[in-house]
């Protein structure tokens, strides 16, 4: 029998999802397989500010930590490529001191091979164990790859460099080649990259060096994602982007053929915001590809034949939405990855093809919430209003125990990036406003990934237009459906999206109640001269070249029109934040102080862009929380 609810008006609920849990969280960022049997599971655990490695060995019940004290996290960009696991040793990288660090997961303490110059990232070790290759970033701003002997014994080299950018090296099977990712300013990983490859020639007594270096794939238009190399060492797969969609291609070594796999519109790449990101993985007999398939936000693993490129279903995971960081087992017919959905937090999860089964190994939170207490999402698509199309996921109230009274007022929720997209994994943000009775838009404007390359680039020359007009029309859009109430909504963003929540609130500044802004970009001169390399020529696409387009720099920076906001607004930033630095925000308070409109601010000590302390996390949910029932609720 069906529990009777409460009557109580939305945004008041009582919800079983606390600021207190989400903040004791943990955050699961990557799993590998290792051990002499390759049957071990590693995987990196962040608990508040701290990165941890973990590993279960085969037939351990418990597993253990065993980074000791030492702060896991790699921080080429924005990180990524933590660590890398090669059998019986995993090797990773030290915060802060951009060292490479050696453990045997057996008895015995961590020790490293790299001397602390620079920042390090995306180990990948040779195949014999011998020698490790890796991204590094220098204190001069120069990316290259760079290559140390596995001991330690000798001082690093070079191994290629002259591209502003390098990720995902990857050896052969027997050692002989190498293949990476490159890129050079003003594109960025998901605008055009290039595939190489290249010999590895042996020296005695010293270093291996590189041979001759050959173009594979890509170019300025087309992005490469994630090379492998077959187990059998005779080709080199990739994804690219080249048919419009991310797809899944093989390269031939011998007779230099290429040939796309598997098609349709779906997503099996993902823009590269980060080192170490991996969609798919290879099986150990070279027989088939594990891929994370991605339709409007739902992702689902698809299992690929690749002599017949047939695809199938990978049944049993339906309760999942978000599939990531997916790597095969060197030894069985099994896969590891971090999934995560609407009504379950991350997990690090194992999918036995044999067998056909699963099995949890690690939780981010400890499930103790009741399903029907949480919100599913449905994708949305909508009408921009010139006749365009843009996409989302929405949220509904959700509640065991209440109804609400009326229509429920409406967070829309904007992603960063700008380049990116919000997908039906695990939120956090949704599921602690949806039980207490909001509904939420995540909002996949023009512009964003995973519908195809074309409606990705329709942000080029159009940020600050087509997310802040598609944040407004899906809002009308759900207005005018009656499924909220138009006098309670709410922009709500983070770095590039809290760009949008300002950009909106200062040219549609009746259409939101009121406004959420974490790290968001005020002033658009000061981002493309204070941010870092990553980004550094990021809004020439999304803007247009300095000096030649100062005018719609300036028209897109709202610090210069901040006395057309009317709405109350939140702004919370990291005081350490190297991307979005402190001045964005200190600017719009100030005019925020001027017009005399409500605000609170918070700077978070100790935090950069992103939380990751559980006191910070804590904190923010209550400060937003109060902030939303002051200004909207009962305004």
């Amino acid at each position: 029998m069906a529990e009777k609810k409460t009557r109580k008006q939305f945004g008041l609920w009582s919800s079983p999802v606390s600021a207190g849990t989400l903040a004791a969280g943990k955050r699961l960022s990557d799993v590998q397989w290792g051990g002499r049997n390759g049957k071990d599971l590693i995987w990196l655990e962040g608990r508040s500010g701290q990165g941890v490695l973990v590993a279960l060995a085969e037939g351990d019940v418990a597993p253990r930590d065993i980074s000791e004290d030492l702060n896991v996290r790699a921080e080429v960009g924005y990180g990524g490529g933590d660590f890398t696991a090669h059998g019986e040793d995993v090797f990773f990288v030290v915060h802060r001191t951009g060292k490479i660090y050696r453990r045997t997961l057996g008895t015995g303490g961590s020790r490293p091979i790299t001397p602390g110059a620079g920042q390090a990232s995306s180990c990948a070790v040779s195949p014999d164990g011998n020698w490790v290759v890796y991204v590094h970033h220098d204190a001069s701003a120069i990316d290259r790859l760079g290559i140390v002997d596995a001991q330690g014994k000798h001082w690093p080299s070079i191994l290629t460099s002259g591209h502003d950018f390098y990720m995902q090296p990857t050896w052969s099977p027997d050692g002989k080649y190498l293949a990476w990712v490159a890129w050079d300013h003003p594109q960025m990983p998901w605008d055009g990259t290039r595939l190489l490859m290249a010999e590895v020639i042996e020296v005695e007594g010293q270093l291996p060096r590189l041979g001759e270096v050959k173009f594979i794939a890509g170019g300025k238009d087309v992005a490469i994602f994630q090379p492998e190399f077959s187990s059998s060492g005779h080709e080199l797969y990739y994804l690219s982007d080249k048919s419009g969609w991310g797809h899944l291609w093989k390269f031939d070594i011998k007779d230099e053929s290429k040939n796309q796999i598997t098609d349709g519109e779906a997503e099996h790449a993902t823009p590269a915001w980060a080192q170490g990101m991996r969609t798919y993985a290879l099986s150990h007999d070279g027989k088939f590809a594990t891929c994370c398939r991605n339709v409007k936000g739902f992702i689902e693993l698809h299992r690929v034949n690749l002599e017949t490129h047939e695809t199938k279903l990978v049944e049993g995971l339906d309760r999942y939405g978000d599939l990531s960081q997916i790597t095969a087992s060197p030894k069985a017919d099994a896969v590891a990855f971090i999934a995560s959905g609407p009504e379950t937090s991350p997990r690090v999860v194992t999918y036995d093809f044999e067998s056909e089964t699963t099995r949890v190994i690690s939780r981010s939170l400890g499930e103790t919430l009741d399903p029907r207490d949480l919100s599913r999402p449905e994708a949305l698509s909508w009408d921009t209003g010139d006749g365009e199309t843009a996409h989302g996921l929405f949220y509904p109230p959700s509640s065991r125990k209440f109804e609400g009274i009326g229509k429920p007022p409406l967070i829309v929720f904007v992603h960063g990036g700008p380049t990116g997209q919000s997908t039906a994994g695990w939120s956090s943000q949704a599921q602690y406003f949806a039980t207490r009775g909001f509904a939420a838009l995540y909002v996949n404007y023009r512009g964003s990934t995973g519908y195809g390359r074309d409606y990705m680039l329709r942000l080029r020359g159009e940020w600050g237009n087509c997310d802040v007009e598609d944040a407004v029309s899906g809002m009308q859009y759900l207005a005018d459906s009656g499924r909220i109430d138009a006098s309670k909504t709410v922009i709500y963003g983070g770095s590039a999206g809290g760009f949008t929540v300002l950009h909106s609130l200062v040219t549609h500044p009746e259409a939101f109640t009121a406004g959420v802004c974490l790290y968001g970009v005020s002033n658009q001169f000061t981002l493309a001269s204070d941010t870092h390399k990553f980004e550094a020529h990021y809004l020439d696409s999304l803007l247009g070249y300095l000096p030649e387009a100062a005018d719609i720099y300036r028209e897109r920076s709202p610090v210069f029109h901040a006395e057309k906001i009317k709405s109350p607004l939140a702004i919370f930033q990291g005081e350490i934040d190297q991307v979005v630095p402190q001045d964005q925000s200190d600017t719009i308070v100030d005019s925020l102080k001027q017009s005399g409109i409500p605000h609170y601010y918070k700077i978070y000590k100790g935090e950069g862009h992103g939380w990751r302390k559980k006191e910070t996390i804590d904190h923010f949910y209550r400060a937003v929380e109060k902030f939303l029932k002051e200004h909207v609720i009962f305004r």
